[in-house]
């Protein structure tokens, strides 16, 4: 497996972003296209049941995406009892879970720094504190 980092951390699971949510999107706007030849009780269901699917399909995805900033969530706490002095591990409640799920990337001794450059300086946006990472911990098991 090539070593991870911001670049091409991004994972795609190809049946799912190549094939099941094209396949699905394309169904929704076949079905809505379908009436332009006349307005059916069929043709509204066919509509209404592809609208569905495709909510489905993303909220399926964000539960996944919620399930596992959780779970990353406790895996930083622990981390950071460990890792960081006391005066951050006082100050680690007041991060949030875009900026703990970011700074899980750091590796082990630049987590302390980097946790304190974020806290100071109030950085919240998960793409700016990852591109701060200069030493990537990979994390291959992601939704």
């Amino acid at each position: 497996m090539s070593e991870q980092n911001f670049k091409n951390h991004v994972k795609f699971v190809p049946a799912f972003h190549y094939f099941a949510m094209p396949v699905l999107v394309f169904n929704f706007f076949w079905m809505v296209s379908r009436l332009r030849y006349g307005i059916t009780r069929h043709g509204v269901a066919d509509v209404l049941v592809a609208a569905a699917i495709v909510v489905l399909l993303f909220c399926a995805r964000l539960f996944a995406l919620k399930a596992q900033d959780r779970v990353i969530r406790l895996e930083e706490r622990l981390r950071y009892e460990r890792l960081l002095p006391a005066d951050l591990k006082a100050r680690s409640g007041e991060l949030t879970v875009d900026q703990i799920v970011a700074l899980r990337f750091a590796g082990d001794d630049e987590l302390p720094a980097l946790a304190r450059k974020v806290l100071d300086e109030k950085i919240g946006d998960r793409t700016a504190i990852k591109k701060l990472v200069q030493h990537w911990k990979a994390d291959h098991l992601r939704v």
